[in-house]
C-alpha cells in the first residue's frame, strides 16, 4: 500500500478534473473486458457490491460497481453469458492497482468465494477513518456527508438486487457508492499523509486482505458461538456440533441459523440429549427431529464428539470470563486510559486496542497487539505503565489526563515546612 500513499499517486488523483463518465449497465464480457483494460492503468479503483444472502448460505452476487477518477460502471454478474474473469483478474491479480472499499469485509468475502483469493493491494476507508478521527465504524452515508456534504438517497438500499430488470434508481444508487468514494479517497489519502499515520494502516489493510479471514473452516466455527465455561467435554461437543451445522447449511445452501440457532447449539452442547427422542424436548428444534434423518445425524455427531484439547481451550480472561474484582478494576482503568488517549490524539479507540486485549493485559498477558509496533508508542507503553503502577490520573483545568507517577508533584505538608 505504501506506493499509493506516495506523492505520485496523490498527484495523479488530483489532476483528474474532467467529469466522470458513467457507463450504461455492463451485461457483456466484451464490454467488461474493455472496461477492465482501462481500469488496469489507474492508480486506484473503488469497488462495491450488491448481494443477497438472507435465504442462502453463500452470498449471491447481484451487482458490482467500480470507478476510478475518470469513469464508473455497474456490472451485472447475473447477465446471461457474462464472464467475470476480466474483473476478477483486475481485483486479485493486478498488484499495480489499489482496490478501495468502504467497510469491505463482505465484498472481499464474495471475491474470495469466487476465486479463492482476495483483492490486493487493498484500502478500506472505514478503517482509515479510524486513524484520522474517533469514528469507530463510520457508515458510508455519514462518510459522504462529512467529506462531500452530500446526502445519500437510501431509498434503494434494501431492494431486491436479484430481481431483473434493475431500475434506473437502483443503478444510480449503486454507482453512487463508488463515484463518491473515488472523490473521497484522495482527500482521505491527503489527510493521512499530513498526519503521518498511513503506515499505521499497513498492517490493518493486510489483515483485511488475509485469505484466512474468509476461508470457511468448519473446525473453528464453534469459536463464534457464545458459551460459558471452559469445560473440555462441553466445548468438544460444541465444536463438533458447529462443524456439523456448517456442513448441513452448505449442503442445503441455507443460512446456518435455519438449521439450528446458536443458543440452541450451545444448549445441546451443555445438556446433550440421551436419545434422539429427547430432541423433541429441546427448545428451538422441531419435534420432527425426534425421528428424522437430520436428528439422526445430530445424535451421531454428539456421540462422536471428543473433549476439546487443552491447547484449544479459550483463555480464562477471554470476553465474558471473570477477571476477579481487582482484575476487573484494573481493566476498567485501562479502558478509561484508552478513552483519554483516543481523545488526545483523535484516533478511534478500537484502532488502538480491543476491550478483550485490555482484560488480558490486566490479567498478566503480555503478548498482545497493543504492545507491538506503533500501538506500543501511542498507547501500549502507557497501558503497561498503568498496570505496573507507573501511571496515574489527574484533573488538569477540569479535564481528566494521565501522567507518569514521577511527574506528579506531591503536595507539601505545611507542618513539614515549619
Amino acid at each position: 500500500m505504501a506506493a499509493f500513499l506516495s506523492s505520485r499517486g496523490l498527484a495523479r488523483a488530483r489532476i483528474q478534473k474532467r467529469n466522470m463518465k458513467i457507463h450504461p449497465l455492463i451485461t457483456t464480457t466484451d464490454a467488461l473486458k474493455a472496461l477492465c483494460e482501462r481500469l488496469a492503468k489507474a492508480d486506484f479503483v473503488c469497488v462495491d457490491t450488491e448481494f443477497m444472502r438472507e435465504n442462502t448460505y453463500w452470498p449471491e452476487l447481484c451487482l458490482v460497481q467500480v470507478a476510478d477518477t475518470e469513469e464508473a460502471a455497474a456490472i451485472d454478474p447475473l447477465a446471461p453469458g457474462i464472464d467475470l474473469s476480466p474483473l476478477l483478474d483486475l481485483l486479485v491479480d493486478n498488484e499495480d492497482v489499489l482496490k478501495v472499499f468502504h467497510a469491505g469485509g463482505q465484498d472481499v468475502e464474495i471475491v474470495y468465494n469466487l476465486t479463492g483469493k482476495t483483492p490486493h493491494p487493498i484500502f478500506d476507508t472505514q478503517i482509515a477513518m479510524m486513524a484520522v478521527s474517533q469514528s469507530e465504524q463510520i457508515g458510508y452515508s455519514n462518510l459522504v456527508e462529512s467529506w462531500l456534504g452530500i446526502t445519500v438517497d437510501k431509498g434503494a438500499r434494501f431492494t431486491d438486487w436479484s430481481r431483473r430488470p434493475l431500475t434506473e434508481r437502483q443503478i444510480d444508487y449503486a454507482i453512487g457508492d463508488v463515484t463518491h468514494l473515488a472523490k473521497i479517497f484522495p482527500k482521505l489519502l491527503n489527510r493521512l499523509k499530513k498526519t503521518g499515520r498511513g503506515v499505521w494502516l499497513d498492517i490493518e489493510m493486510e489483515k483485511l486482505a488475509d485469505p484466512a479471514n474468509y476461508r470457511n473452516d468448519p473446525s473453528v466455527a464453534w469459536q463464534r458461538i457464545k458459551a460459558a465455561g471452559r469445560n473440555p467435554a462441553m466445548l468438544g461437543r460444541l465444536k463438533a456440533l458447529a462443524a456439523w451445522r456448517e456442513a448441513e447449511a452448505q449442503d442445503k445452501n441455507i443460512p446456518r441459523g435455519r438449521i439450528v440457532r446458536d443458543e440452541t447449539l450451545a444448549d445441546l452442547a451443555s445438556h446433550p440429549p440421551k436419545t434422539q427422542a429427547d430432541l423433541a424436548k429441546v427448545r428451538g428444534l422441531s419435534s420432527g427431529w425426534k425421528d428424522n434423518e437430520i436428528g439422526k445425524r445430530l445424535m451421531a455427531t454428539l456421540a462422536a464428539a471428543t473433549p476439546l484439547p487443552e491447547s484449544e481451550l479459550p483463555l480464562r480472561t477471554a470476553r465474558g470470563a471473570p477477571l476477579g474484582k481487582e482484575g476487573a478494576l484494573v481493566a476498567d482503568l485501562l479502558k478509561l486510559l484508552l478513552k483519554i488517549r483516543s481523545r488526545e490524539i483523535d484516533v478511534a479507540a478500537r484502532l488502538l486496542a480491543r476491550s478483550e486485549d485490555l482484560e488480558l493485559l490486566a490479567a498478566g498477558v503480555r503478548e498482545l497487539p497493543l504492545l507491538e509496533g506503533w500501538r506500543f508508542g501511542q498507547f501500549g507503553k502507557d497501558a503497561l505503565d498503568l498496570v505496573e503502577g507507573k501511571m496515574a490520573f489527574a484533573v488538569v483545568n477540569g479535564k481528566l489526563k494521565m501522567t507518569h507517577v514521577d511527574d506528579v508533584v506531591e503536595p507539601v505538608d505545611p507542618a513539614e515546612e515549619e
